[in-house]
């Protein structure tokens, strides 16, 4: 029984163990397609994804080419979690800041102990844009050095936020469906079929921004 609008996004829904962190598992089991002898439209348009956003990261990746392999996993977790929570009673685990951070911050922390233990002066060279003055080289660095800090807060706070904002609203609509009049109630299901379709193109953007961003983030390592 839902006691407020907040407890939609709670995970504890049962008295002893909580079965919907399961749902963030799924990705591993719905793409066996590899195991099949003919391709199946559904594994050529996988296929067709994975093959545009490995070009897509490959530009961005010159020298470390492999990165791309991992990147473009991580955008597809993403995406099916996002995607997922989209259905009816499934837990969307992406819109918790525990699922966001534990994506962003071990990469984070992975990149940036990776450029400074083997490339300590090209990181240092990061700290001041190239044409600043000499007066406000101290505040660069110190400025570079913040905004280098709360990255993978940022990413977390941007997926988690993202996820959250568009399932509140429809919650909210939801609920004020119940006591409506017929009109009321055929206009706020056109609303919420639009914001539906709203959610599905915000669950496949966070997916991409996230992976891009911290493609970004390790090509300045590079």
């Amino acid at each position: 029984m839902m006691t407020n609008l907040f407890s939609t996004f709670d995970p504890s829904t049962s008295m002893m163990y909580s079965m919907n962190w399961i749902s963030t598992f799924m990705i591993f089991i719905m793409f066996p397609y590899s195991y099949w002898m003919m391709s199946s439209r559904y594994s050529k348009m996988i296929q067709f994804v994975y093959m545009t956003l490995h070009k897509e990261f490959k530009t961005l990746l010159m020298k470390s080419e492999g990165m791309t392999l991992m990147m473009v996993s991580l955008f597809m977790f993403i995406l099916i979690n996002n995607m997922m929570g989209l259905l009816p009673y499934i837990f969307t685990s992406s819109s918790h800041m525990i699922f966001s951070l534990a994506l962003s911050l071990p990469l984070w922390m992975a990149i940036m102990m990776f450029g400074w233990i083997k490339k300590t002066q090209h990181m240092f060279s990061h700290l001041i844009p190239v044409g600043t003055p000499g007066m406000l080289m101290p505040f660069m660095v110190c400025i570079e050095t913040i905004s280098n800090i709360i990255r993978p807060g940022s990413l977390a706070v941007r997926l988690s936020a993202n996820m959250i904002a568009g399932h509140l609203l429809m919650s909210l609509l939801g609920n004020s469906s119940t006591t409506a009049e017929t009109l009321i109630i055929m206009m706020l299901m056109t609303v919420q079929i639009m914001l539906m379709l709203f959610e599905t193109a915000v669950a496949i953007i966070q997916a991409y921004v996230f992976s891009i961003l911290t493609t970004l983030y390790s090509s300045e390592v590079n």
